[in-house]
């Protein structure tokens, strides 16, 4: 994808995102004051640490999009799963301050009375909300390949349920059974925290350099052997920048080209798998004489200890 349009269907991403959860966090607060859900209490923070999550993602976008320096050869793409991390860091504090008002009210000593029914309307409002956002959100994310924006649709993603479990709240508390609009909320917090988990886990793999799928292997491996001259492909090494990836692969030719002719056929590799697999940026090709072991054993030796 081009980069200007990567960036304007980020941009427009992260816009729809802050304005959406800064509206959703207004009235949630006021709806649930008023109404005196604390389970809609506790989803407008959570509505809010949607608007800070945003507001960080943006930034490590626009980072993660500044390309290639003499510093940072293979970009700044990085930037964006650290932003999911730091999304992370929000999350578990959100849950903590969900858990902490639970805890309050429980143990305050006053009887627990059940919210309101514009309580009901509101989280009615906030799973469609949530829903388009969410789908958005995901779609735009999973289009440009972007780690921070799809971290941040699975964050606003938890607003789905947690409205939806709102809505059985304040329905079963208006039906006698006040205690569990603050079970709800203990019910949100989980989901707050299994969010982080799935999140930080998702990133570090990223950081870690861990593959995303087996089928790109696969791909890599066709566009490679459909360059005339290779026959075949191994020391296959990937490595994750953000949204993009660096390969470094070896090709095995015939022994008896010139510099000139291998040097060509490399070229056409590496011209051709950027061209096929989109999540490929950079290639760097080793050429090996076909047939010749010693190419492959030799680099598969450990690294000797110091």
């Amino acid at each position: 994808m081009d980069r200007k349009e990567r960036e304007k269907t980020g941009k427009k991403a992260v816009s729809v995102a802050i304005s959406g959860n800064i509206i959703l966090t207004i009235l949630n607060f006021a709806v649930g004051t008023l109404s005196g859900s604390v389970a809609l209490v506790a989803e407008s923070s959570h509505t809010l640490s949607d608007v800070l999550t945003s507001i960080i993602t943006a930034i490590g976008f626009r980072i993660g999009m500044i390309p290639p320096d003499s510093d940072h050869p293979f970009g700044h793409g990085r930037a964006e799963p650290l932003t999911g991390l730091v999304i992370v860091v929000f999350l578990v504090i959100i849950a903590f301050e969900i858990l902490s008002e639970v805890y309050r009210k429980l143990t305050a000593g006053g009887v627990l009375t059940p919210p309101d029914m514009t309580a009901a309307l509101m989280a009615i409002v906030g799973i469609g909300a949530n829903l388009a956002m969410t789908t958005y959100m995901m779609c735009a994310g999973n289009k440009i390949n972007s780690p921070a924006i799809v971290a941040d649709a699975q964050h606003q993603k938890v607003d789905i349920f947690s409205c939806s479990a709102i809505l059985i709240g304040v329905i079963g508390s208006r039906m006698g059974i006040p205690v569990l609009d603050p079970i709800v909320a203990i019910f949100i917090s989980i989901m707050v925290l299994k969010t982080a988990f799935d999140i930080g886990n998702k990133n570090i793999n990223s950081l870690m350099g861990t593959l995303p799928s087996k089928e790109i292997l696969v791909d890599i491996k066709t566009a490679a052997l459909s360059v005339e001259g290779v026959f075949g492909i191994h020391k296959v090494r990937i490595n994750y920048v953000g949204p993009y990836a660096s390969l470094d692969l070896h090709v095995e030719v015939m022994d008896n080209l010139t510099l000139k002719e291998a040097h060509k056929i490399a070229h056409n590799v590496e011209k051709k798998v950027i061209e096929r697999v989109e999540d490929i940026a950079m290639v760097t090709v080793h050429v090996c004489p076909k047939g010749e072991s010693f190419c492959v054993e030799s680099l598969n030796k450990p690294i000797p200890k110091k």
